[in-house]
């Protein structure tokens, strides 16, 4: 296994860290004993970071159990608290200590505020959060303090400063070196001190998958013979920036595949062919995406409140594979998430004011593709399936909030 020094917690890690999110599924809920397996098959094998987080069903109470007889002393864990569970400063105490509960431990090596935005960091700090952090890290139950996003590059920037991070977590993948935190991102974070985990180095599995007959004939024409997932983890690696690579890994031959790149697959280790190769893939990419959108923000934001970027990236989404899964993402991402916690940006909501067609450094005819993503992502199939979804999972999160702070008082 390779192993990154993050610099600002002086700890080795191993390149590849073990996502939790999508263990696997048996029924209606996990699969404990093949998901066990798999966990300590891959610490037996060099694997020494696990991401897991509050929000994931099941997750942290399972990597309790594959952590016992020993295999604890082995890794570090990282797991998330999330603003929408957050009401005042006593529950970042008490969520807290229902997940070393469940983790079966008095410590969490890498704690991270979930899915943080600006709006969220002044939500987290009028409640305590700063004061929370502090003592959390004094009394040595949170080790290094991180955050996760989403976000925008120049809001990604405002978090990486606005706070002493140790350590943040980004999407970053060959799709979206200038979507969210971007490659901008990930190098101002790493000039700032921080040790950058990448999350979705496979854009959710779909750069994994049998690619389109031109994106495979390209592949084909590389001297070394490589799948499409070796690829993209390689050109991810490839940045001395990245200290892991998180993987969502559920099916065994994946996780030995993964283990095998992860061994050599050094910054800066791609040749220039390779390069070459990832190149023309990505611009064969982007010319089978719907709009030319780059993510640069410079749209927004919306006088009528569309999330242009967010709107855009669901709807080239479609043209990757799974389109329903795409629709049902964009009604999540765009609609205000899951628990209302963020305001709508719906692509129907635009007016139609010209005023992001002017600073589009794409020159695309925003409104005009804005109205054909309405069109595909807000048909009523997606409408219903949120409009199902959400208040099941709101009920399931008040549940699990209520049912996690009454653990924490008994």
């Amino acid at each position: 296994m390779q192993y990154r020094i993050m610099k600002s917690t002086g700890d080795s890690l191993s390149a590849l860290g073990f996502g939790c999110m999508r263990l696997p599924r048996k029924g209606v809920g996990t699969d404990e004993e093949r998901s066990i397996k798999q966990l300590r098959y891959a610490i037996d094998n060099g694997v020494n970071y696990l991401d897991t987080a509050l929000l994931y069903p099941g997750s942290e109470t399972v990597v309790g159990k594959a952590l016992q007889d020993g295999y604890r002393e082995k890794v570090k864990i990282a797991t998330k608290l999330p603003y929408s569970q957050v009401q005042k400063r006593e529950d970042m105490d008490k969520l807290l200590d229902v997940q070393l509960q469940k983790l079966k431990t008095d410590h969490v090596d890498y704690y991270l505020l979930h899915n943080l935005n600006l709006a969220a960091w002044e939500k987290f700090k009028s409640l305590g959060a700063i004061d929370f952090i502090t003592k959390a890290k004094a009394d040595g139950r949170i080790r290094h303090m991180g955050f996760s996003s989403h976000t925008s590059t120049p809001e990604f920037k405002k978090l990486v400063d606005a706070y002493e991070w140790e350590f943040c977590q980004i999407q970053y993948n060959i799709l979206d070196e200038t979507n969210q935190a971007g490659k901008e991102g990930l190098k101002y974070a790493a000039s700032k001190g921080l040790g950058v985990i990448i999350m979705e180095p496979l854009r959710g599995g779909s750069l994994a998958r049998a690619p389109p007959a031109e994106i495979q004939a390209i592949w084909d024409e590389s001297e070394v013979k490589r799948t499409p997932a070796e690829w993209a983890l390689r050109w991810v690696w490839n940045h001395p920036e990245v200290t892991v690579v998180l993987s969502g890994m559920n099916v065994e031959a994946h996780i030995e595949e993964n283990l095998r790149i992860a061994n050599d697959a050094l910054p800066n280790s791609l040749s220039d062919k390779d390069m070459a190769i990832i190149e023309r893939v990505k611009e064969t990419y982007r010319k089978r995406l719907k709009v030319g959108c780059t993510g640069c923000q410079y749209c927004m934001p919306c006088p009528a409140g569309v999330n242009i970027p967010a709107c855009f990236e669901a709807y080239n989404n479609t043209a990757l594979g799974n389109p329903m899964m795409a629709r049902i993402n964009y009604m999540i991402n765009v609609g205000g998430g899951l628990d209302g916690s963020s305001p709508k940006g719906f692509a129907s909501q635009c007016k139609s004011c010209g005023k992001c067609v002017k600073v589009c450094t794409q020159h695309i005819d925003i409104p005009a593709q804005l109205k054909d993503a309405s069109k595909a992502m807000e048909n009523p199939t997606s409408k219903v399936m949120f409009g199902i979804m959400r208040p099941v999972m709101n009920f399931y999160m008040n549940r699990e909030r209520k049912k996690n702070l009454k653990k924490a008082r008994t």
